[in-house]
């Protein structure tokens, strides 16, 4: 038996009616969906820590996710997880054709991936849909869908020439949330408006980041990272100096915040 042929049985096994995991038989695709993308956000994190030994564990964890998903259908009859491989075997050799065809190489990663969204379109002209932003999955985490959108409507030209007016619609947004937010006590003032503003801003810093070449969900996890770290810091400076950190004032937090950025390499 291969190791994936073992993976399949152990699966089968925990979704035996007889015998199998009570919590394995009570799952469906809704309730595992939220485990698959956060496994493969711990894929990314073992990545952005060049741990390699995370990284072999992560990628099992998010394999079990694919088999898991593919032994429901299977229970269905919709399709199994031979099927599952069998589809992604075909699409990357219709979508290789300089490799796996006749057609000429690509002269460039950059002409590749040209050719790579100019099969997919092709793909897709049987669908009723026929705008720029067609099959743009709803269940992608928001920012990343925003990103999506944004670079989908540049391929029609829907964009910005570089990074500059980009900076402009940044200050222009965080204006219009502050209007908003100086309209807070009043009868004008409306939260879903608020919200609508506030949106704005975020998708703005996607279309920054996607602009300046910088890959939103690594620098949002740099940012977050740096964050824990220098709290973690300061909840260790508070204790050295025989206090807690939720028993300073927010003038002294500040304080350790600025210390434990100071012991930081630049």
């Amino acid at each position: 038996m291969s190791r994936i042929d073992e993976l399949l049985a152990i699966m089968a096994r925990l979704r035996d009616p007889v015998g199998g995991c009570p919590w394995d038989l009570e799952q469906e695709f809704s309730t595992i969906a939220p485990y698959t993308i956060e496994e493969a956000y711990e894929v990314a994190d073992a990545i952005e820590r060049g741990d390699l030994a995370a990284l072999q564990d992560e990628l099992g964890d998010l394999l079990l996710q694919v088999v898991f998903h593919a032994q429901l259908a299977q229970e269905q009859g919709a399709f199994g997880f031979d099927d599952v491989v069998a589809s992604i075997n075909a699409k990357m050799i219709r979508r290789h054709p300089h490799v796996f065809g006749t057609v000429a190489k690509a002269g460039s990663a950059e002409a590749q991936l040209a050719d790579w969204e100019r099969i997919k379109q092709s793909e897709r002209a049987a669908d009723p849909d026929t705008s720029a932003l067609a099959g743009i999955g709803r269940g992608l985490p928001e920012w990343q869908r925003a990103l999506k959108l944004q670079k989908r409507a540049a391929r029609v030209g829907f964009d910005w020439p570089d990074v500059d007016p980009v900076f402009a619609k940044l200050h222009e947004e965080l204006d219009e949330v502050r209007a908003e937010l100086a309209l807070r006590g009043s009868d004008a003032f409306s939260q879903d408006r608020l919200e609508d503003e506030i949106g704005d801003v975020l998708f703005v810093c996607v279309n920054l980041a996607r602009h300046a070449k910088v890959d939103v969900g690594a620098a949002l996890r740099r940012a977050n990272a740096k964050f824990e770290r220098r709290f973690r810091r300061m909840e260790a400076l508070a204790a050295e100096a025989g206090g807690a950190l939720a028993t300073l004032d927010l003038a002294a937090q500040d304080a350790l915040w600025e210390a434990a950025k100071r012991e930081e390499p630049r």
